[in-house]
């Protein structure tokens, strides 16, 4: 039989033959969507639902294509998208449609396509380059795409037009910068208008940014590669954001305010004469809405909101509509929907996100408590209609009259996609993805003075008697939840639990989804808090569950999950007795702006906060074995934060061990490094424990 190593990593993380990447047609008659034909076939295809007849048709497959298009290789940014956003599949991974055309536009091996939803005829494109990011305008007329900096479009007849450009090597146009994309959750640089003949554009220049290198190869002949990487306390790049014609005319938007505003958020442009921004200050601490108008580039700031500690930005927020100012904002103990400053939502729901906004309502994405996520409409007097009731965690994508709802719970494996029309259920659309070889034997707990949200996994067939090594699996820091109501989530830990340990997995202060001041108990300091978390977690898990083994304790964790780990060994090694950190930050100055400044403040005016959580600093205390593991490519959390704490930790005469992953990005997609990453890691552990290695389980 297959292992679970093999199986999680040909899977891509079991995600691949899941459906993926709505688009919904202005009448509902039709939904485009991503999907690979199986769980084992990573190459994603083109369909068309049809939610009235519940069918489906195959619009564009990857493999039928080729030949067709003049192949380029994929550029250099739209690597970068696929590491922002995560992407581990392959084939058609993004598409862009039109509300008033049925043209969409993709890539499939570096080709440009349009596809037309009611005749079903694809026509391939030339291009004078590599295609990044190709939008059809709002007719499905033109599309543009990015193309080595530059901004292009092509008309029907595929004549190929430049708008703007730079010979300047560090500027780029219509490309989102690296803390956009990666932090704040704006992937793109441009923008159609709602007429489709003028485009919104960015132009980011990097010539003020640090400009570092990373060595990502084993082969001496491969040069290393240049990274533009603005960590904390120095300089993010320059962007400038003007409106051009389709003849290249450019008109400019002061959206900074006078360097007042550091941070373009993103754009709502619905108008032909107004568009809306949203912008943030270098400390976060304060959010802009502005109004632009179009044809004059004049700019007026409409709503700011504020916080002591920073101002979080939500997907799909803010949103204008009429005369309705509708935001996301942390009032009182809730983050709450609200509408020309009145919040709506109340205190008893976390709003996660914005799904859409007309002008009768708002539809959003909504937790009761951390474990789900449902889907809710609100009309602007706060009156709630629910899509959804069951335990789980539903993400949803909707135009306000046909909604896409996909649903993930602890009884179901993978994903269940249902279609409503208004808020009636008419047709779904199957998971292809495969069930995982394993089983979950699961519990879930509230654990500790704070009751942290917590599950507790042991090996199948465990007595309930027999003495078990404990191992502790957290992500434990902002913005990212290890503990929902998702089977999808616990595969990994299970398996190591059949391996003989007992699991803890637990979600402590500054995680999301369960109020703001929760999140914000990390404000200054995120290493003691996240720490204190995991130690009562496993303290409270012992209480109930007598088996667990305290004299053999290891914990293991992935970027911030690695801080963790390795933090974890260095301060408490009387507690935790081996760690494996995986891409950990070990100097949060080395990390970037937008992240790290929100929770620690800049460098230079609060510099306690960076040598308080610096792991370097501590390297003389380590007395457990430490596995350190970092892929060399990763240009998110680099590979340096390794090497210096390795070196810290040479210098103090403290044995342990490195792992460089040559070729290997931050989020480890290649099927061979997947699985034996995780064989790796449990020889570690078992030998650093003091357990008998008998082989995978």
């Amino acid at each position: 039989m297959e292992t679970f190593p093999r199986q999680y990593a040909r899977t891509r993380r079991f995600t691949v033959g899941a459906p993926r990447s709505f688009a919904i047609s202005s009448n509902g008659n039709s939904i485009s969507y991503l999907q690979s034909s199986s769980g084992s076939d990573p190459r994603n295809k083109l369909w068309i639902h049809n939610p009235q007849s519940q069918t489906e048709v195959l619009l564009a497959d990857p493999q039928d294509l080729q030949g067709i298009g003049k192949n380029h290789e994929i550029s250099e940014d739209e690597q970068s998208r696929r590491e922002r956003v995560r992407e581990v599949g392959s084939g058609i991974v993004a598409f862009s449609s039109s509300a008033e055309s049925p043209n969409v536009c993709f890539t499939s091996d570096g080709t440009l396509y349009v596809a037309n939803l009611d005749s079903r005829e694809i026509t391939s494109f030339e291009t004078v380059g590599s295609v990044f990011d190709p939008q059809i305008n709002p007719n499905g007329s033109l599309i543009a795409y990015v193309s080595g900096g530059e901004l292009r479009y092509l008309d029907s007849s595929g004549n190929d037009f430049l708008v703007v450009g730079s010979q300047d090597q560090h500027i780029s146009h219509g490309v989102a910068d690296f803390i956009a994309a990666e932090e704040m959750g704006r992937r793109r640089g441009y923008w159609w208008s709602p007429r489709g003949d003028r485009l919104l554009v960015t132009e980011v220049d990097n010539s003020n940014v640090l400009n570092w290198h990373i060595l990502s190869s084993a082969d001496p002949s491969s040069p290393p590669k240049s990274l533009r990487y603005p960590k904390a306390g120095t300089n993010n790049p320059e962007v400038k954001l003007r409106v051009y014609t389709l003849e290249g005319d450019g008109l400019q938007i002061d959206w900074s305010q006078s360097a007042f505003w550091e941070y373009l958020v993103n754009i709502q442009w619905t108008q032909e004469s107004l568009i809306y921004l949203t912008v943030q200050t270098r400390d976060q601490k304060s959010m802009g809405l502005l109004k632009v108008d179009s044809d004059t580039g004049a700019v007026e700031e409409i709503y700011r909101w504020s916080d002591a500690c920073w101002v979080e930005i939500i997907y799909g927020a803010p949103k204008i509509i009429g005369e309705q100012i509708i935001t996301v904002q942390d009032r009182n103990d809730a983050r709450s929907l609200v509408i020309n400053n009145h919040p709506i939502s109340g205190d008893d729901l976390q709003v996660r996100s914005l799904i859409n906004c007309n002008e009768q309502g708002v539809i959003a994405a909504v937790s009761p408590n951390p474990l789900e996520q449902h889907i809710i409409h609100f009309d602007f007097e706060g009156k709630r209609t629910a899509f959804t009731e069951d335990p789980g965690v539903h993400d949803a994508v909707s135009n306000g009259k046909t909604t896409v709802i996909q649903y993930r719970n602890m009884d179901i494996h993978g994903v269940k996609t249902t279609v409503f029309a208004g808020d009636s259920p008419i047709s779904e659309i199957k998971d292809l993805s495969e069930k995982p070889v394993i089983s979950l034997n699961v519990s879930f707990h509230r654990l500790g003075e704070n009751e942290l949200e917590s599950v507790v996994l042991f090996p199948q067939n465990h007595d309930g008697t027999r003495l078990l090594p404990v191992l502790l699996d957290p992500y434990g820091g902002p913005h990212a939840q290890r503990v929902r109501c998702a089977q999808g989530l616990f595969g990994v830990s299970q398996w190591f639990a059949d391996q003989g340990f007992a699991v803890i997995v637990s979600d402590g202060r500054g995680t999301p989804g369960r109020s703001p001041a929760f999140e914000r108990e990390v404000y200054g300091d995120l290493a003691t808090a996240a720490l204190e978390d995991q130690i009562t977690a496993l303290s409270a898990a012992a209480e109930i569950y007598k088996h667990l083994d305290l004299d053999r304790v290891g914990i293991r964790g992935w970027s911030f999950g690695g801080y963790l780990a390795a933090l974890a060994v260095l301060r408490r090694p009387d507690i935790f007795h081996a760690a494996v950190a995986g891409a950990p930050v070990t100097d949060w100055e080395l990390y970037d702006t937008h992240y790290t400044e929100r929770y620690l403040g800049h460098p230079l005016e609060t510099p306690e906060n960076y040598e308080n959580t610096n792991l370097c600093n501590e390297a003389h205390k380590l007395e457990s074995p430490l596995l350190l593991i970092h892929g060399l490519a990763d240009d998110n959390v680099v590979a340096s934060h390794t090497f210096q704490l390795s070196q810290a930790l040479l210098e103090a005469g403290k044995p342990h061990e490195v792992l460089p992953l040559s070729g290997v990005s931050h989020m480890t997609p290649q099927e061979t490094v997947a699985e034996n990453l995780l064989r790796v890691q449990l020889r570690f552990l078992k030998k650093s424990l003091g357990i008998d290695d008998e082989g995978d389980k």
